[in-house]
């Protein structure tokens, strides 16, 4: 047979097996081949303090943030892809910002950023929310904002979560507390005229630093230092059962959203160069693969010796996700976060020590030590006597 007639029998095969496998092969989301909505690093070394995360709807694989506390009126648009900053927007007509906490998409296409920070443990009698339209292009620009006041009905609270529901539009906040927050619900619609006064929904939350609605309405993740809950949400402000998420542990923990197609969650952290970690939705019980054992977790950080690996490598903590709710595991870095930082305080502890990344462990002294050393004599006493003045005479008795 010669060579171009076996040459000429292979091509139906392949042709078959090409075929086969372009059945065989899982379909891959856009963004995912693209390497938009993927873990990645915020390149930006303005941003220090990364507070809030805004998956945007006109730029896809693009993410809204902004800086804690007195930085600016200063908006960030970062590309996922890249980690680099494809716009800066300044905000006018908002003052001078107090401690931006967070930030939110709403259906009408606007961006809401929550000036609702309050590190002195709830004394501001009033805190503010910006609105302003998403841009529709990306570049650095100036933008009009419109300035909202509001006031809890219940007293002054610290807050850091402002999430817009997208099917209504109503504007949602959680008190930051580590025992006894609340989540309160504003007007229907806000108002820049008077004051707008959110009201307790009757749904007790425990320390949140961010949340984050499904881009369906139907679900409510909120997330803390140490952890991420999602709730089921009922029309009235009220919540389901929580369920535990398999959030990663990414220092000083600060915010958390949908991926635009909802997806996925991303999740970051303040620091310089600090990192977005994407974790894929659970699924819910009886919402496919029934009987199959959810895939092993993958260890947080190998090799890099934390859990948002202190030296920048590893997985930054990641757990597997699945159908079974996965509780992260602990770390004494985010111990130290806890009860280092001044994270649990709300204040004054909050400084470049708690920029989102741990101190480096003190390496051990010991191997420096020689193997042996020499040992100390024992002493050697004799029998009472009379007592001497000196304690060297008295052991060498």
């Amino acid at each position: 047979m010669s060579r171009r007639t076996r040459t000429a029998r292979r091509r139906p095969v392949a042709a078959a097996v090409l075929a086969a496998g372009a059945v065989l092969l899982p379909a891959v989301p856009a963004s995912a081949a693209s390497g938009a909505d993927q873990d990645f690093v915020i390149e930006d070394p303005r941003i220090t303090e990364s507070s809030g995360l805004a998956a945007s709807k006109r730029h896809p694989g693009v993410y809204w943030t902004h800086n804690d506390s007195d930085d600016g009126a200063f908006l960030y648009a970062v590309d996922s892809r890249t980690g680099k900053t494809v716009a800066t927007v300044t905000m006018t007509g908002v003052g001078e910002p107090r401690d931006v906490e967070a930030i939110s998409l709403g259906p009408d296409g606007n961006l809401y950023v929550g000036d609702i920070g309050d590190n002195l443990g709830g004394t501001w009698d009033h805190v503010w929310i910006y609105r302003l339209p998403e841009p529709a292009e990306l570049r650095d620009q100036t933008v009009a904002a419109t300035q909202f006041t509001v006031q809890y009905e219940d007293g002054p609270r610290d807050a850091e979560a402002l999430m817009v529901h997208p099917k209504t539009g109503r504007v949602y906040l959680a008190s930051k507390k580590q025992s006894g927050g609340r989540l309160y619900a504003g007007p229907e619609k806000l108002s820049a005229q008077g004051v707008n006064v959110f009201r307790p929904t009757g749904a007790d939350v425990d320390w949140v630093t961010d949340g984050a609605f499904s881009p369906d309405g139907s679900e409510l993740v909120l997330r803390s230092y140490l952890g991420a809950k999602a709730y089921d949400w009922k029309g009235d402000g009220s919540l389901g059962e929580p369920r535990r998420l398999s959030a990663p542990l990414l220092g000083q923990s600060e915010s958390v959203t949908y991926t635009a197609d909802g997806t996925g969650l991303m999740y970051g952290a303040e620091g310089t160069r600090s990192r977005v970690v994407r974790v894929d939705v659970e699924k819910r019980d009886g919402e496919g693969d029934e009987g199959k054992e959810p895939e092993g977790t993958k260890s947080p950080g190998a090799g890099a010796g934390g859990a948002d690996g202190a030296g920048g490598g590893g997985e930054a903590g990641r757990l597997a996700t699945g159908s079974r709710p996965v509780r992260p595991a602990w770390s004494w870095s985010a111990l130290w976060c806890w009860c280092g930082s001044g994270c649990a305080r709300g204040g004054a502890g909050r400084s470049s020590r708690a920029a989102g990344h741990f101190p480096a462990r003190r390496a051990s002294t010991r191997a420096s030590k020689p193997a042996t050393r020499r040992s100390r004599p024992k002493a050697k006493w004799s029998k009472p006597g009379p007592k001497v003045s000196s304690e060297r005479e008295a052991i060498r008795g």
